[in-house]
This record gives structure tokens, C-alpha cells and sequence, in this order.
């Protein structure tokens, strides 16, 4: 069975640095898109940037140019480098993967998400 796990939240101060790490284990045949959602209390779930197998990067206009996202295709992780943060940022950060299981087969799977708070 396929699992996401999150790590690297927690709370850090405006103007502060974080990174959130995300790594998929179990029967992976291979990952295509890869990615962070967050959701605010209160607010639906949005797209914060998105990641290929080739490495081209996506990212919601709230975030260009202070978040970056990485990967690393021969550890199934992902990796979002948080900086400038602002308290706006503060949500739960979710990990995503399109992940195949065979050729043939894929399934979108999320983690179970990681807190992140920004201090004014």
C-alpha cells in the first residue's frame, strides 16, 4: 500500500524559512505529477505548486518567487522550500502524487497533511 508522509511543518516567524518534506513509499512503479495543496480554516483546499517527473515546476501567484518546489525521483520525495513567509501561509500543507502502481494503473494519493503557522 502506497503512503505519503509529510514532514517539516510547525511554526516559524513572518519573514522566516521553512521546508516541508514529502516522501511516497510502498509498490510504486513510478511518480508523474507531484505536488502541495493547503487548506486555511475556513477556506477550500488550493493548489500551491506542482512538480512533473521532468521537473517543471507550477506554482499559484500567491507563492512565486518565495516558495520553491523540488524533487528527488530516485527517493519519491518532494520537497517545498518556504521562504518570506507570511501569515497569510498559514494553513495545512498537503502532499499529493499521481502514482503508478503499474504502466497502466495510477491513483492520486494525498498525505495526511502537516500544520503550518505564521507568527505576525
Amino acid at each position: 500500500q502506497v503512503q505519503l508522509v509529510e514532514s517539516g511543518g510547525g511554526l516559524v516567524q513572518a519573514g522566516g524559512s521553512l521546508t516541508l518534506s514529502c516522501e511516497a513509499s510502498g509498490g510504486i512503479f513510478m511518480i508523474a505529477v507531484m505536488g502541495w495543496y493547503r487548506q486555511a480554516p475556513g477556506k477550500q483546499r488550493e493548489m500551491v505548486a506542482t512538480i512533473d517527473n521532468g521537473g517543471g515546476p507550477n506554482y499559484a501567484d500567491s507563492v512565486k518567487g518565495r516558495f520553491t518546489i523540488s524533487r528527488d525521483n530516485a527517493k519519491n520525495t518532494v520537497y517545498l522550500q518556504m521562504s518570506s513567509v507570511k501569515p497569510e501561509d498559514t494553513a495545512v500543507y498537503y502532499c499529493t502524487g499521481q502514482i503508478y502502481f503499474s504502466p497502466t494503473k495510477w491513483d492520486d494519493l494525498w498525505g495526511q497533511g502537516t500544520q503550518v503557522t505564521v507568527s505576525s
